[in-house]
């Protein structure tokens, strides 16, 4: 299950280092959630607009990639941006 999580983790992290102007920044965390694992991507202040996309497509794509990755390993998986202060 552990190395599962991390194959998620890697895919969201490359996709999101891709897209940013800090790629360096990037990071993905599992957190579990009952039967769900949540990965909870975080990204440099300024690149948050870059990973959401217009109207959100950047993320949605992400997330149906997430989604069908899921169903593949048999694992519900959950994609979070989550937003710091600075």
């Amino acid at each position: 299950m552990a190395e599962m999580t991390g194959d998620m983790s890697l895919l969201v992290a490359q996709i999101a280092q891709a897209i940013v102007d800090a790629p360096d920044q990037v990071q993905v965390a599992a957190v579990e959630d009952g039967d769900v694992m949540v990965l909870e991507l975080r990204v440099a202040p300024t690149d948050i607009g870059r990973v959401i996309g217009r109207q959100g497509r950047t993320i949605k794509s992400m997330r149906t990639l997430v989604g069908a990755a899921s169903l593949k390993l048999q694992q519900r998986y959950e994609l979070e941006i989550i937003e710091e202060d600075e």
